[in-house]
């Protein structure tokens, strides 16, 4: 009997809950409104090729001068920001080790030199052979060899300028022991001027040409406008940065350069003519050179995300690199709150 009853009330419920649900649904016929938003298509324009960047003064020819040879430093006869002249001697090392190395070269090759001549006289007589004769020509040349080569090392325990122009790192002083072909000093040449090096990102080193104009500006002159041009590209990405360096050569007209001035570029690109741009509020979202858009579909009136390729921007502008067509309609205006294949109705 109560299984009986349980039967019924729960029968008793599921027809309440269906008749609900039914009169649920008959009051509810109207759809729900499609969202309202609006789109632009896709234009052709040229963006602005100004490039801006920040780099640093530096002489064209930048020396590293280092010992042939180690050993303790004797002297160092500059300072930071002293100018030289070509052959002048800025460092020395200590000459008693390199000294008696090549003074044991010498005697070497001497006592070689008289071996030689002995047996060169023992041979006219008939006491030795031709083949001791070799043997001693052999080792003299060795001797000579070895004599020429500490010669080599003894010139170069001597630091001088090959050109003149000015020191722009001391990296070591007197009675320091350096390694040979450790850097000493930094000497900046003057014979090929002046250059700013500014590190560009790779969608920007691919757009700067060798002979690109540059305005150049510095902290220490104001209200001074350097003209420039760029000499040099880098045809590597620095491993530290992921940049590739540009060099722009400046002249310092009546200015006085120096090592180390942080300057403001502004390179004017070659023109590429006319490329696809959407207005910036159209992307949903953007990661380096991705974004996400919403695309109208004119005969379902719905629309689809798709993702696209983006370059530059400007005055409000995004560049389309991939992803779009040249007719496509991208959403502006409601487009956070769209989601993917929805029905929409557009403002005219």
């Amino acid at each position: 009997m109560t299984q009986h009853l349980l039967i019924f009330w729960l029968a008793t419920i599921a027809a309440a809950v269906s008749g609900l649900m039914g009169c649920t649904g008959k009051g509810n016929t109207s759809a729900v409104a499609p969202r309202v938003i609006q789109v632009t298509r896709v234009q052709f324009s040229g963006l602005d090729n100004t490039l801006r960047a920040v780099g640093i003064l530096t002489p064209k020819d930048e020396m590293r001068l280092s010992f042939k040879v180690a050993g303790l430093i004797e002297s160092i006869n500059v300072e930071e920001g002293q100018a030289v002249r070509a052959g002048q001697v800025l460092a020395v090392l200590k000459q008693a080790e390199i000294g008696a190395s090549l003074e044991q070269a010498r005697q070497a090759t001497a006592k070689a030199r008289r071996d030689l001549d002995r047996g060169k006289a023992l041979l006219a007589d008939g006491v030795t052979t031709e083949e001791q004769v070799q043997d001693l020509t052999t080792a003299f040349s060795v001797a000579g060899a070895a004599q020429r080569g500490m010669e080599f090392n003894a010139a170069h325990s001597r630091i001088a300028a090959s050109a003149a122009g000015v020191v722009l790192r001391k990296l070591a002083e007197a009675n320091e022991l350096v390694q040979a072909g450790q850097t000493v000093l930094i000497l900046g040449g003057a014979s090929r001027g002046w250059v700013v090096r500014v590190g560009l990102a790779d969608r920007d080193a691919v757009r700067t040409r060798v002979g690109d104009a540059a305005r150049i500006e510095f902290d220490a002159w104001p209200e001074q406008v350097f003209a420039g041009q760029v000499s040099n590209i880098s045809s590597a990405a620095d491993s530290g940065t992921g940049t590739f360096t540009v060099e722009v050569k400046v002249a310092p007209g009546s200015a006085r350069f120096i090592q180390g001035l942080v300057a403001k570029v502004l390179l004017t690109t070659q023109g590429e003519g006319q490329v696809k741009v959407i207005p910036v509020q159209a992307l949903l979202e953007a990661n380096d050179k991705e974004a996400g858009v919403f695309v109208l579909n004119e005969g379902a009136q719905d629309v689809h995300r798709v993702s696209i390729q983006i370059g530059r921007m400007s005055a409000g502008r995004i560049e389309v690199l991939d992803g779009l067509a040249p007719d496509a309609q991208v959403v502006t205006d409601g487009a956070a709150f769209l989601a993917n294949g929805e029905k929409v109705r557009v403002l005219p």
